[in-house]
Order: C-alpha cells, then sequence, then structure tokens
C-alpha cells in the first residue's frame, strides 16, 4: 500500500538552513530527508567532521537520510573519469555515516553528441560505479535527468538491461520525463521492473514548467495508483522546483502564506498535492 510508503523529500529547496530544513519537516509529519545540500555545501563535498555533526543533529530530532542526493554522473561524457570516480568514493563512504543504503545519480551529459555514439562508454563508466558500489554495499539509483544519456525510457531500458543488478536501479522522476516529450506511461510501463525510489514532481508538456503532483502532463495519480496495487512500499521523495508556479504567487498574500518563505511554502504545496492523492 503507498499509505505506508515512507515520505522524503530534498529538503535544501524548504532553505539553506538544516535547522529550518528540519523544522518544515518535522512540521509536516515526515521522518526522512534526501540529503543533497546544506548551508548551500553539495553533500559531496562534505568533510568526515560536517557530516558527524549534521548526523548528529539529525538524530538528535529524529530525522533519517532516505539517500544521497549526489550528483555523480552528471558530468559530461568526454570529462575525465577517473577523478570523478574518486569522488564517488567519497560519496559511498559520505552513505555509510549517514546510515542509507541508497545514492542517487545520472549517467552523463551528452551536449549536442549522438546518443548511440556513447552508449558503450556510459556503460563501460556506469559499471566501473556499480562495480564498486556493490562491493561497498550501497545502492546507485538511476535519475531520468533531461540532457543525460538516460533521459528518454527507452535509453534508460538499455542501461537497466546492461547494468540492473541488487544495486544498480531506477528512480522514476515524472517532470523530468514530461521535459524530454516521454508519455509518462509508457515510461513506466517499460521501466516498472526496474523502479525502486520515486521523485514526485510534476510538469507540463507545453512549457516544461513544473507543478504539483496531479497539476501537469505526468499521469502521477494513474502511475502512483498503479504502483499501489503492486504493493509498492519504497520511498516518494519530495522535489517542489516549484519557484515560478503561478499559484505561490497568488497564495503570497494569504495569511498562511505570511507565516511561510516562498520555499517553505513550495515545499508544503507540494507535500499537499501529494497526500492529497494518497489520500484519495
Amino acid at each position: 500500500m503507498l499509505r505506508e510508503s515512507r515520505i522524503t523529500g530534498f529538503a535544501d529547496e524548504i532553505s539553506d538552513s538544516l535547522q529550518e530544513q528540519v523544522a518544515l519537516l518535522k512540521q509536516l509529519g515526515m521522518e526522512y530527508l534526501e540529503l543533497r545540500s546544506v548551508e548551500g555545501k553539495n553533500v559531496a563535498d562534505f568533510t568526515i567532521e560536517e557530516i558527524k555533526e549534521i548526523k548528529k543533529y539529525l538524530d538528535s530530532e529524529g530525522i533519517k537520510v532516505s539517500a544521497i542526493g549526489s550528483p555523480i554522473g552528471k558530468i559530461s561524457i568526454k570529462a575525465p573519469f577517473q577523478e570523478h570516480l574518486e569522488r564517488f568514493k567519497r560519496v559511498v563512504e559520505t552513505a555509510h555515516l549517514f546510515e542509507t543504503s541508497n545514492i542517487r545519480m545520472f549517467s552523463f551529459f551528452l551536449e549536442e553528441e549522438r546518443p548511440e555514439d556513447y552508449k558503450n562508454a556510459v556503460i563501460d563508466r556506469l559499471g566501473e560505479l556499480k562495480n564498486y558500489g556493490k562491493s561497498h554495499r550501497v545502492v546507485l539509483l538511476h535519475e531520468n535527468e533531461k540532457g543525460i544519456y538516460g533521459d528518454t525510457a527507452e535509453r534508460c531500458k538499455e542501461l537497466f538491461l546492461a547494468l540492473h543488478d541488487d544495486n544498480f536501479k531506477a528512480v522514476f522522476d515524472f517532470a523530468n520525463f514530461v521535459q524530454c516529450k516521454e508519455d509518462t506511461l509508457k515510461a513506466y510501463e517499460l521501466l516498472k521492473p526496474y523502479i525502486s525510489y520515486i521523485h514526485i514532481k510534476d510538469a507540463v508538456f507545453e512549457t516544461g514548467g513544473v507543478r504539483p503532483a496531479g497539476m501537469g502532463d505526468g499521469k502521477v495519480r494513474e502511475i502512483l495508483t498503479d504502483l499501489d496495487i503492486s504493493g509498492y512500499k519504497g520511498f516518494l521523495s519530495l522535489e517542489p522546483h516549484l519557484a515560478e508556479f503561478t499559484m505561490l504567487k497568488q497564495l503570497e498574500e494569504s495569511t498562511f502564506a505570511r507565516r511561510m518563505t516562498n520555499s517553505e511554502m513550495a515545499f508544503h504545496t507540494a507535500h499537499e498535492a501529494l497526500m492529497k492523492i494518497l489520500n484519495s
């Protein structure tokens, strides 16, 4: 049942301040966050001392880390790889210290290159990351990000046919597929066997603009309904990206809005939209 799923999210969209992130998470009844940055510093760049300090604070507030929202794989396929591999190794250590096995990652930007020319190079690099991750007991969660090799469902499927394992699985992101002009239902059916984590944001085909769940063309309700029937109990991770969402501007004059920053309001709106779908 989806109601048994754990709600998490990119809390750095609430605020740079970890204290402000945690305050809203707790207000919303959330016990997890997907850790991407604190005070503007990316999780991949935390020192051991910073990790221990953040972990101690999260423990004291009863907040756990669902996944490391890493930038691994978010570089050009032409960029040198060895330095990036070393960065990945530090991210793996970071995941262990935060007591999560999940690491979100990507399959390299292609710029203006033809994807088919780089399929083998992408798979080779991802294979190195996967093998290191497997030996260190972490799960790589590939996100379908616009502009990388795996931005369409067909190319994501190619990656999973080559690499799928207990430690190489899929993040399904509705909005990112919409922004790539993909039919999300078809993408979901193609990738369903590999999906282990869900990013909750919607978008509209015409402009690519991000919307709360159920307010765009991502068919969020239909896909979550099928996940529910299928017994999915994994994480549902809020990634609002709603800074330009028109309804937020309309809310700015309300008493409710005056108690929150625009970023807090965006996260609250995203959470409310998801819960409306789950409760229905």
